[in-house]
């Protein structure tokens, strides 16, 4: 056991070292350069102040703020004895007490597909999920008009897993003045990166804006992506990047493009609904998470309950989960 954890002691170190190397523009102290840089070839930095209580009253009073997430979990072992459950949850701020969930259930034990490989069971799931969430997203819109609709994830990904749906609901959003927003925690772009590597050729792979962009705003800071470098504004968005806590790390946000004008309001909305001391995600995004988890003991409970004893394990016990 000493042998194998001098030898992983060693990897980490190296693993370190390469890290350190790769880079060195953004780990040796030169924020301000890399500030300026952005500044000049990015988009302009500024300062954003949260909205006063009146201006949060306002919004209120045009219909609130609707939170929309997803969750998915499965249960089971190899095709085709698994279930997977999906669900997504609209809930807006108006109508607390009203919850629109919407629910799917699949399992090929009833469907009869054919297994598929690993990439094309992911695409599936995202599809399903995706679809979910913009249709709760549209029942909101349909129910109680809220003035804005607050996305867990990037617009980009609803545009490629939701198709014809996600196309219905900015057409209403524009048709309505519902603002559509999306709220990206792990942030996987590298709009930042291949700029920089333009004039740092000594930098090489993939960059992040993630790791890029870590301590290097301010609290309350807003960086305003030009159109000319983002890589989505071709696909219909416009993009932000935003520190909306004392935690270092960024979010980002997107829009649709026929709402880019509301882009800064929307990021003083975040801004007011982030606890200062949270991990940077508005309280409201959040609290629909924790409501719309689907947790394995959720998902045991739920199978246990409404199939039958015989059924539920001889279809969807796994060896795994015969151990003790």
């Amino acid at each position: 056991m000493y042998s194998l954890n001098s030898e992983l002691k060693t990897k980490l170190q190296v693993i370190n070292t390469a890290i350190q190397e790769k880079y060195g523009l953004i780990l040796d102290g030169h924020k301000e350069r890399l500030r300026d840089f952005i500044g000049a070839e990015i988009g302009l930095i500024n300062e954003i102040e949260p909205l006063s209580p009146e201006e949060l009253a306002g919004l209120e009073k045009r219909g609130g703020i609707c939170g929309v997430d997803g969750s998915s979990n499965r249960a089971g072992g190899n095709y085709p004895h698994f279930i997977e459950v999906y669900q997504a949850l609209a809930l807006t701020t108006t109508r607390r007490d009203d919850p629109l969930y919407l629910a799917e259930i699949y399992t090929p034990v009833i469907t009869d597909e054919e297994d598929e490989d690993g990439e094309r069971r992911e695409e599936q799931k995202n599809q399903k999920l995706a679809g979910l969430e913009v249709q709760a997203a549209i029942k909101a819109i349909q129910l109680h008009r809220p003035y804005a609709i607050l996305m867990d994830g990037g617009l980009i990904r609803y545009n490629i897993y939701a198709g014809e749906v996600w196309d219905e609901l900015v057409q209403l959003c524009e048709d309505t003045g519902t603002i559509l927003v999306g709220i990206i925690k792990d942030i996987k772009t590298g709009v930042i990166g291949e700029q920089l590597k333009r004039d740092y050729p000594e930098l090489k792979g993939n960059i992040y804006d993630r790791e890029l962009l870590f301590g290097l705003l301010d609290y309350r800071e807003l960086l305003l992506i030009d159109e000319a470098v983002s890589k989505k504004e071709p696909m219909g968005y416009s993009s932000a990047f935003l520190r909306s806590s004392i935690s270092p790390m960024t979010i980002g946000l997107d829009i649709i493009e026929s709402q880019r004008g509301h882009l800064t309001d929307m990021a003083r909305l975040v801004l007011t609904l982030t606890p200062q001391n949270s991990r940077g995600v508005p309280l409201w995004i959040d609290i629909v998470d924790k409501e719309v988890k689907i947790s394995d003991q959720m998902m045991k409970g739920m199978l246990e309950r409404y199939l039958d004893r015989g059924v539920y394990e001889r279809f969807f016990v796994s060896e795994r989960d015969k151990r003790s």
